[in-house]
């Protein structure tokens, strides 16, 4: 089992990140290391250039985003961590494979199809062909498995079509096909000011997301003013249909206890937001403190981080160089 995802080095995570990735990225390296297969997890600062970036913004970034991952519990000794842009056959795959893909598939992709409908022709050429980057990506390691949501299921279908037009058309049977993994422990976490939608980090209001780096008391501020309702918690989770914000407050609570939504609502039923929401701070100080007293430690001596991630580039690249030079051979670029 070779398992391969990656995230876009663009500022502090929150705890959407944490709780719907990172947390079953952490999980899923104690159980991949145990059958003696490989984790490779990367930070995405090529995909990152097909938006406009500020370079000394990136390069921090990259190393904060490498620190948030360690602190929040990936291991190098079961992983391997690296930035993308350490390991120049990503690059050199997307190229090849840019041969193979083709303009029908990308132009049917939901998000471009989103962008160009508003302002498509002045995105990058990078923007609509990074699908086929994001392909490069787990073909250069034959993942067998992609932890992907819901929403990114459709770059993963692109990157089987691509897997199998290769395979077809040069006579090889290089590429495996990646089987997307996702798991059901995995939430949706959505904001706090608006529980139609999800949790993120270009949000203008700070109040709608935890950041990993909040303090204790902005955690409990911010989930002390989080959007819910005066209606007490039912019985069931199925009764919070129609209750957006009630049911993400409940899922924050849920899986950040690592307990199900049932034994949830069974203690919580019957009780309101007044004797929830602080129960909900409590845990979520508790889970974060932790992860915030490491990433402190860690970012007090960015160099070693920078060494962490040379040191898992040089082990990827390892991985990636033999895949490449196949797919080299398979296409006619080396004799």
């Amino acid at each position: 089992m070779r398992v391969v995802s990656g995230i876009q080095p663009t500022g502090n995570l929150h705890l959407g990140n944490y709780l719907g990735a990172i947390k079953q990225w952490v999980a899923m390296q104690d159980q991949v290391a145990a059958t003696g297969g490989d984790c490779l997890f990367f930070l995405a600062d090529l995909h990152a250039l097909t938006q406009p970036v500020v370079a000394a913004e990136l390069a921090a970034n990259t190393v904060e985003m490498a620190a948030t991952l360690l602190a929040c519990g990936i291991d190098p000794a079961k992983a391997i961590l690296f930035n993308q842009a350490r390991v120049p056959a990503h690059s050199e795959l997307a190229w090849i494979l840019n041969g193979t893909a083709r303009m029908g598939w990308l132009n049917r992709m939901t998000q471009w199809k989103d962008k160009a409908g508003r302002d498509g022709a002045s995105q990058s050429v990078g923007y609509f062909g990074y699908p086929v980057l994001q392909a490069a990506d787990v073909l250069l390691y034959k993942a067998t498995h992609v932890p992907v949501g819901e929403d990114q299921k459709q770059h993963l279908e692109l990157a089987r079509d691509i897997a199998t037009k290769f395979n077809t058309d040069f006579g090889v049977d290089l590429f495996p096909l990646p089987e997307p993994l996702v798991s059901k422990a995995a939430p949706r976490i959505m904001s706090l000011r608006d529980g139609s939608a999800k949790m993120s980090k270009s949000d203008p209001s700070d109040m709608s997301r935890i950041n990993l780096t909040d303090s204790d008391d902005l955690i409990v501020q911010k989930l002390k003013k989080a959007k819910s309702d005066a209606e007490l918690l039912p019985a069931t989770f199925a009764e919070l249909t129609d209750r957006a914000e009630a049911r993400n407050l409940v899922t924050i609570y849920a899986a950040m206890s690592d307990r199900s939504i049932d034994e949830v609502m069974a203690e919580f039923g019957g009780k309101g937001f007044g004797a929830f929401k602080p129960a909900l701070a409590d845990l979520a100080v508790a889970t974060l403190q932790p992860i915030r007293a490491r990433l402190t430690r860690l970012l007090d001596d960015r160099a070693a981080v920078g060494e962490a991630l040379v040191a898992g580039a040089a082990r990827a690249s390892a991985l990636a160089a033999p895949t490449l030079a196949e797919a080299q051979r398979a296409v006619g670029l080396q004799i």
